[in-house]
């Protein structure tokens, strides 16, 4: 039995004729009855009435939008922290092993770092000094005056860390007036002056290590967000990789140690140190190195811990955000 669609047209709803087509609107029966068909498939369904408790029960929730851009960042600053400092101790060792990477380094990077361990060595031991390329003016005495000031600036960054509840700049100030404190107080005149002459190369080490450790800022910090630390692990990694060169070949051969003069600043720091101050070769050297290692080694600590914290907040966003890890 033929259904009462099938007698009228789909279109107009005149009686059907024997014909493919409708002598009322004048359209195919078939393409009519297609078309009606497919709109009907795209009508959605009427909805429930609101109110039915069923209704709200049976209605599936619509999935959450997973945000998976903390997952990406967290593995990004894991894989940074798992090969950028090798990789730039690495490559500029490579750099450094030619000796036109050598005087590159040398002159650009480690001679400033030199220069500045000469200076804030002094500043903390009480004397007023002016550092320049490839040299540094030390006073012959010390300052009061000048350590008045410098332990009024350390005490602004005490109180300044207090104050915004910043933990380094807190943490920083007071180290710097621990070490003024032992150095203008405890230490005395002679001894200060060694420690001045030895940190040249020795405070480079120390500054290199402090600009290297710059990448395991913590993220939103200004050294995190944006490309200072890089041009830090930069500098601090050829300047470590070229004074370390200097005290590890000199452990089998003391003519790579640079003993002479230097023009218009008097002998070089190993001159005066052995010359001066009756320090031998061999405790020279192994001072030099014993604070290379101690400075590798706290590197290295840092590295550790910073993969291990970075790998931990992978593994939080990313079982959080379903993302891949390893």
């Amino acid at each position: 039995m033929a259904s009462p669609a099938s007698r009228t047209c789909p279109r107009c709803g005149a009686p059907r004729a024997p014909a493919p087509e409708c002598p009322q609107c004048g359209v195919y029966y078939a393409k009519a009855e297609a078309r009606a068909t497919a709109e009907a498939a795209l009508t959605p369904p009427p909805e429930e009435p609101p109110g039915s408790v069923l209704t709200e029960a049976l209605r599936p929730e619509p999935s959450p939008r997973v945000w998976r851009g903390a997952a990406e960042d967290a593995a990004r600053e894991f894989y940074i922290r798992a090969f950028a400092l090798p990789g730039a101790l690495l490559g500029l060792g490579l750099l450094c092993s030619s000796g036109m990477g050598r005087t590159l380094a040398r002159i650009f990077f480690s001679m400033w770092l030199h220069e500045a361990g000469h200076a804030l060595t002094a500043w903390l031991c009480g004397y007023k000094a002016f550092p320049g390329p490839w040299a540094t003016s030390v006073d012959e005495v010390r300052s009061p005056f000048f350590s008045v000031l410098l332990a009024g600036a350390f005490g602004l960054l005490v109180v300044r860390g207090w104050q915004r509840a910043h933990r380094p700049l807190l943490i920083g100030g007071l180290v710097l007036l621990g070490l003024q404190f032992v150095g203008t107080v405890l230490v005395p005149s002679h001894v200060a002056r060694a420690l001045i002459y030895f940190n040249g190369d020795g405070g480079g080490l120390v500054l290199a290590t402090v600009l290297m450790a710059t990448l395991y800022a913590p993220p939103g910090s200004p050294l995190h967000e944006g490309w200072l630390r890089w041009g830090f692990l930069v500098i601090g990694a050829a300047a470590f990789v070229d004074i370390f060169t200097v005290w590890w070949d000199a452990r089998r051969n003391f003519g790579s140690i640079p003993f002479g003069h230097n023009e218009g600043s008097g002998p070089s720091d190993p001159s005066a140190l052995t010359d001066l101050f009756g320090w031998s070769v061999n405790t020279l050297v192994s001072r030099y190195m014993s604070l290379a290692w101690l400075c590798l080694a706290v590197l290295g600590g840092l590295y550790a811990l910073g993969l291990y914290r970075a790998h931990a907040a992978w593994r939080l966003t990313r079982g959080a955000a379903g993302a891949a890890g390893p």
